[in-house]
C-alpha cells in the first residue's frame, strides 16, 4: 500500500463499498453488458485509476507507475508463459506428436468421461504442480477439444477441474510463500498445509464427479463410479497425506501422476459398458496403433517440459540469480522513477530475469522438440511463433489491464479498505474468511499474490476474536481456489487457448455457478471448524 490511509471517508463501510466498485463494475461489464473480455478490463482500469488517485488519494505518479508494473508483469512472466505454451502446442501438432498423443490416450479409452477425468482432471493437475500460470488451462483445453469436447466447454472443464490443484500450483508456491510473510503468530507454510488438508480433501474427491455430472449427470457418475473413484481416492488421500505430513512442496506433482497411473491401469482391464461421446453423430476418431518408442517420442515435449520446469522451480536453480550468485549479472531490476512512497520507504521496481522465467524453460522445450523433429525444422517453428502471437496479443494486453487493475487497488489501498470491512464482522468472521481469498484472486489471477495480500489480514483478526491463525489463512488460500475458476485472468487464458476471445462473459456464465458453489461450501465449513477445533 503506498498511501497513508485505506479508509479516506472515515467510515470503514463506506470506504469498503467504494473500494469495492471496480470489482463490481468488471463483474457487471461481462456479464450484463456483455463486453468483450479486453474492453472491460480497459473500462475497469480507467475508473480504478479514477477512485485510487482522486477518493484514495494515490499520487498520479505512483498510479502510473502501478500501471506501469501491471503491463510489464502482464508480459513478463505470464504472456511470455502463455505465448510459449501455446507455441509449444502448434509445434507439436505440426510434428504429427500431438496426432499421436491423441491415439495414445484414445487407446486408454474412447470414452469422453474418462478422457474428461484424464486430461482435463490428472493432466490438468500435474501441469499446474509444476507449472501453474495459466499453463495447465491453456494445454489441457486444447487436447479436450481436439479429443471432441466444444471449445467453451473444454475451457470450462478445465477451470472447475483446476481448483482441485490451484492451491499448491508451481511447487506449492502459493503456500510455501507464507514463511516469507512473517505473520502474526508465528503461523508457518506447513501448518497451514496441514489446515488447507481439512477442506481440500473434500474438494478434491468431489471435483472429478462434478465435471462427470457437467457432461452427462448422474448417468454419467453411475457408469463411470469406479474410474471417478479410482481418481478421487488417489488424488485427494495421496494429496491428503503429503500436505498433512510433508508440506505443500510435491502436493500437485505425485498425486496426479498417481491418479493418472491408476486410471491407465484400471482402463487396461476395464471400460464404461457405454462408451459416452459427447456429440453422438461424431464417431471417435480412427487411431494408430503405436509402439512405446512412438509414444515415448509423441510425448517427449511434455516429459520433457516437465523436467525442465521442476528444475527452474528448484531453489538452487532460482538462487543462483540472487545478488553475489553467479548467474545474478542476468537478473535486471528497474525502479520506476517518481514511484517513492514515504509511507513504504521505496519505489516500485521491475525485476526482469528472461533466464529465469518459466517461459524459457517451455522456449527451451520448443528447441529441443525442433531439433528431435524429422519434419519440421526452424523455419516452420518460427511461422508458428508469429501465427501465435497474432492470435493471443489481445488476450496478454487484457491481462495486462487486468494486472494493472490489480496493482492499483493494492497499492491504493483498496484491497486493504475491503479487508479491513470484511474483518469487522467480529465472531461470525470465519464465515467471510474465505471470501477475502476468493477477491484476491479474482483480482490478481494468483493465489501466490492473494496469500501476500490478505494473509497478514487474516492472521491479524485471528487473534483478535480467538480463532487459529492457521486455519483463517488456510481458508484464505482455499477461497482463492474457488475463484480461479472465473478469475478474469484465468478466463482470458482459456478463452485465447481455445480460439474463442470476445466469449470471456459467455465462459464467466458457464462457469460462476461453481466458483460460487464452492465458496459457499467453504465459507460453511470454515465456519465449522473455528467452532470445533
Amino acid at each position: 500500500m503506498l498511501v497513508s490511509s485505506f479508509d479516506p471517508f472515515h467510515n470503514l463501510l463506506i470506504s469498503s463499498l467504494v473500494a469495492g466498485v471496480p470489482i463490481i463494475l468488471f463483474l457487471l461489464c461481462l456479464t450484463i453488458f456483455k463486453m468483450k473480455g479486453i474492453y472491460a478490463a480497459l473500462t475497469t482500469l480507467i475508473i480504478t485509476m479514477v477512485v485510487a488517485v482522486f477518493i484514495f488519494k494515490l499520487p498520479g505518479a505512483m498510479a502510473t507507475g502501478a500501471v506501469i508494473e501491471g503491463f510489464f508483469q502482464g508480459w513478463f512472466p505470464i504472456g511470455y508463459i502463455v505465448i510459449m505454451a501455446v507455441w509449444l502446442y502448434k509445434l507439436s501438432t505440426k510434428t504429427g506428436q500431438f496426432s499421436m498423443i491423441q491415439d495414445s490416450i484414445a487407446t486408454i479409452s474412447q470414452d469422453q468421461r474418462v478422457q474428461l477425468l484424464l486430461i482435463g482432471f490428472c493432466f490438468n493437475a500435474f501441469l499446474e504442480g509444476v507449472a501453474g500460470f495459466g499453463v495447465p488451462i491453456a494445454i489441457c483445453a486444447i487436447l479436450l477439444i481436439y479429443l471432441g469436447f466444444k471449445p467453451l466447454q473444454a475451457a470450462m472443464l478445465c477451470l472447475v477441474a483446476n481448483s482441485a490443484a490451484g492451491a499448491f500450483g508451481a511447487i506449492g508456491l502459493p503456500v510455501a510463500v507464507i514463511d516469507t510473510l512473517n505473520l502474526h503468530g508465528g503461523i508457518t507454510a506447513h501448518e497451514v498445509s496441514t489446515y488447507s488438508t481439512l477442506t481440500l480433501v473434500f474438494i478434491n474427491f468431489f471435483v472429478p464427479f462434478l465435471i462427470v455430472f457437467i457432461i452427462d449427470g448422474f448417468k454419467g457418475i453411475k457408469e463411470t463410479l469406479p474410474f471417478i473413484l479410482t481418481v478421487s481416492v488417489v488424488y485427494a488421500g495421496f494429496q491428503g497425506v503429503l500436505t498433512f505430513f510433508q508440506g505443500p512442496e510435491l502436493a500437485d506433482v505425485l498425486p496426479p501422476l498417481a491418479a493418472m497411473g491408476a486410471l491407465a491401469i484400471m482402463s487396461r482391464k476395464m471400460q464404461p459398458k457405454h462408451i459416452f461421446r459427447i456429440d453422438e453423430n461424431v464417431k471417435p476418431p480412427v487411431t494408430q496403433k503405436l509402439n512405446f518408442k512412438q509414444i515415448m517420442y509423441a510425448w517427449s515435449p511434455f516429459y520433457i517440459l516437465t523436467i525442465l520446469i521442476m528444475f527452474w522451480s528448484m531453489p538452487f536453480f532460482k538462487g543462483l540469480f540472487l545478488p553475489g550468485k553467479p548467474l545474478s549479472f542476468l537478473a535486471a531490476k528497474f525502479t520506476v522513477p517518481g514511484t517513492y512512497s514515504e509511507v513504504t520507504k521505496k519505489a516500485i521496481v521491475l525485476n526482469l530475469n528472461i533466464l529465469g522465467y518459466t517461459g524459457t524453460a517451455i522456449l527451451l522445450t520448443i528447441i529441443i522438440t525442433v531439433l528431435l523433429s524429422k519434419t519440421t525444422g526452424f523455419k516452420d517453428a518460427f511461422s508458428l511463433l508469429g501465427e501465435t502471437f497474432k492470435e493471443l496479443w489481445i488476450s496478454v494486453v487484457t491481462i495486462c489491464f487486468i494486472l494493472a487493475v490489480s496493482k492499483l487497488t493494492t497499492y491504493g489501498g483498496l484491497s486493504a479498505a475491503m479487508g479491513q470491512g470484511i474483518s469487522k464482522a467480529g465472531g461470525i468472521f470465519p464465515l467471510f474468511s474465505p471470501v477475502l481469498g476468493w477477491i484476491g484472486v479474482f483480482m490478481t489471477g494468483s493465489v501466490v499474490n492473494n496469500n501476500s495480500l490478505f494473509t497478514p489480514i487474516q492472521a491479524s483478526v485471528a487473534s483478535q476474536i480467538g480463532v487459529s491463525g492457521g486455519l483463517l489463512v488456510a481458508a484464505n488460500t482455499v477461497g482463492g481456489v474457488a475463484a480461479k475458476i472465473i478469475s478474469p485472468q484465468s478466463i482470458a487464458i482459456a478463452t485465447a487457448a481455445v480460439k474463442q476471445v470476445g466469449k470471456e462473459s459467455e465462459l464467466l456464465k458457464m462457469s460462476l455457478r461453481y466458483s460460487v458453489g464452492m465458496l459457499i461450501f467453504i465459507c460453511i465449513w470454515t465456519l465449522i471448524l473455528s467452532l470445533v477445533l
